[in-house]
């Protein structure tokens, strides 16, 4: 917010963050008062928005002209005022009907819109302002305010869209829902989604332009951007591979891998934005490149060797043994190491070429290093090692005379410095 002190936005923020705790508070106790099967799921993706929330009120209290964490503060606050608003409605229409004034109209709040709104910008703005809040230029200025009045639109054929509100909980129609008008915004809906998924293209196209402009810190700062997106999108590619194929083993591992991916988002950004340990994220890469890619593995090789073994036991002895999951285990322990540095090797040498042919060049002068013991030679190796690693257009070595450092000193003291004078000493050089 240009122009607010930072004195009073860190008390905004902070008054925010406050107010979403309250409320996801209030939802959790009064999901418990209705006895709601959802409650347990529902908690655990409404404790992601803390973390928006959170960083938001960071972010704000810290850089109150950034836009970036006033964002997070309002996804935060829509989708728990959504949830609340959902709560409330079962509570006081389903549970004790009548307990609570205004359930047809919380109902009504509770349908979605909010959250919709919601994530409209964090999949719409967020790309678009990161990290500087401002646009790549003046020519994105027609996909933000073509954004800006998709959502405005949205909010409109939401609020008079006739029909029940939800197909789950409390039955009840939408009170301010035109009839005569069902067809005409039906057609609106739809016009709305396909016109909303292109400026949403629109926005990731902004963050590769971006990318390709963006030299030193603002270049770090997209990549934890991109990483936390990545993390996401995986996230919600294995919740719907899991609806087509369910995975019952790994039903919890992929909620918290859920959870963990919509957490980063806020996580990532906010290291970005306040600039903490940019260039960690190249490490991160990495790691995560590897372990991915291992733990992977490691899974296919376990639930494949069990299932290869039993049937080795089925055909030998006609029955299942439990020596076929003790026989995987003891075979992902010996490949775990073996493995994890073939990975190690094969992204390195695919993902990170130069720094790679840097490690192997330097590792190799080190082997020369320890056998050379003429001078000159390991003076032209060094000159070469240098050449290879780094690729500088000149490289030059120049070894100083021994002298006594008495001499030296007192030489020092007499004569004034020339950075000509190079008696005594030799020169190696490659253009």
């Amino acid at each position: 917010m240009a122009g607010m002190n930072r004195r009073a936005a860190s008390w905004l923020a902070w008054s925010l963050w406050a107010l979403s705790l309250a409320l996801f508070t209030a939802i959790v106790l009064l999901g418990h008062a209705s006895d709601s099967v959802r409650l347990p799921a529902q908690t655990f993706v409404l404790a992601e928005f803390l973390a928006f929330i959170s960083v938001g009120a960071l972010v704000s209290s810290r850089r109150p002209d950034n836009p970036i964490g006033w964002l997070f503060c309002a996804i935060a606050l829509l989708n728990l005022l959504w949830a609340f608003a959902w709560q409330y409605a079962v509570y006081t229409l389903v549970t004790k009907p009548g307990s609570l004034p205004g359930g047809e109209i919380m109902a009504w709040l509770g349908t979605g819109w909010l959250a919709n709104i919601g994530w409209g910008l964090m999949v719409i703005f967020v790309p678009l302002l990161f990290p500087t809040g401002r646009l790549p230029s003046s020519r994105w200025r027609p996909v933000a305010w073509l954004a800006a009045i998709l959502l405005a639109l949205s909010l409109v054929v939401f609020a008079f869209r006739p029909g029940p509100i939800s197909s789950e909980g409390p039955q009840v129609s939408n009170p301010l829902g035109l009839e005569r008008a069902a067809g005409a915004i039906h057609l609106a809906d739809t016009v709305l989604s396909l016109c909303t998924v292109l400026v949403m293209v629109a926005a990731v196209a902004s963050v590769i332009v971006r990318f390709r402009r963006a030299r030193g810190e603002e270049r770090q700062q997209i990549k934890w951007f991109a990483y936390s997106v990545v993390l996401l999108a995986s996230a919600v590619g294995l919740g719907i591979l899991n609806n087509y194929v369910p995975m019952l083993p790994l039903a919890s591992a992929i909620t918290a891998v859920q959870g963990v991916g919509i957490a980063s988002v806020p996580v990532a950004t906010g290291v970005a934005v306040l600039k903490y340990r940019l260039y960690d994220i190249d490490i991160i890469i990495n790691r995560t490149l590897v372990y991915g890619s291992l733990t992977v593995t490691l899974v296919a090789l376990y639930f494949g060797g069990i299932v290869m073994l039993q049937r080795v036991f089925v055909i030998l002895t006609g029955e299942e043994s439990t020596l076929a999951v003790v026989a995987s285990i003891l075979l992902i322990a010996a490949l775990f190491n073996p493995l994890r540095r073939r990975i190690q090797t094969f992204i390195d040498r695919r993902f990170y070429r130069k720094k790679y042919d840097a490690t192997k060049t330097l590792q190799a002068f080190s082997a020369k290093l320890r056998d050379e013991t003429d001078l000159d030679r390991l003076g032209a190796h060094l000159v070469e090692a240098v050449e290879e690693a780094m690729q500088p257009r000149h490289a030059s070595l120049w070894l100083r005379p021994h002298t006594d450092p008495k001499d030296e000193a007192q030489r020092a003291w007499h004569e004034p410095y020339s950075p000509n004078a190079l008696e005594g000493s030799s020169m190696r050089t490659s253009p």
